[in-house]
């Protein structure tokens, strides 16, 4: 498997730090095969900023850990899919939350793109807070990146105690959605 780079976007508070850690450490710790780097930014706003987090992945030595050229965008606010979208790969997969982002031309360069209400989804678990759980399930049931069982047994073990279950429900849900 060559590098393989994903960026993960929305804003503050839609916990997209949480979803590159879990992507990263699940790959990391449990897909003995590949190595995987973590880096995330976010605004000066915390909470309603622009917030990103980059997987990195290789079977060696992963010299450089920023994502510059996306096989895989996952976008979860319009800002985020302006901002990043010209940086997907041609033929790369998009992900989009599909009740909070409107594509435009620059999506056609795009080889597939595959929608999710993952913040309608959450809300009904009880809430928005599960949303990007909800993406990750999602992710991983329409990509071979990384195990399911690496991506659950990260969930329990990195996730508050108080909040597992409703997370494990969030996931199984992106991950069984069909759109």
């Amino acid at each position: 498997m060559p590098r393989v780079e994903i960026r993960f976007a929305g804003f503050g508070g839609q916990g997209i730090g949480l979803l590159g850690r879990l992507m990263g450490e699940a790959i990391a710790l449990y897909m003995k095969e590949k190595n995987a780097i973590m880096t995330q930014s976010y605004g000066p706003e915390s909470r309603g900023g622009a917030s990103s987090s980059d997987v990195v992945i290789d079977e060696g030595e992963i010299a450089y850990p920023k994502a510059t050229h996306y096989d895989y965008l996952v976008v979860m606010s319009e800002e985020a899919y302006h901002k990043y979208i010209p940086n997907l790969k041609e033929g790369g997969t998009l992900f989009v939350e599909e009740n909070l982002v409107i594509l435009d031309d620059h999506a056609k360069k795009a080889g597939k793109i595959l929608k999710i209400p993952a913040t309608k989804i959450a809300e009904e678990i009880g809430s928005s807070l599960y949303a990007n759980i909800a993406m990750l399930g999602f992710f991983c049931a329409n990509t071979d990146i990384v195990s399911e069982d690496a991506l659950k047994k990260v969930i329990r073990e990195k996730v508050k105690a108080r909040f597992v279950k409703n997370n494990l429900i969030a996931f199984e849900k992106g991950k069984n959605y069909k759109g």
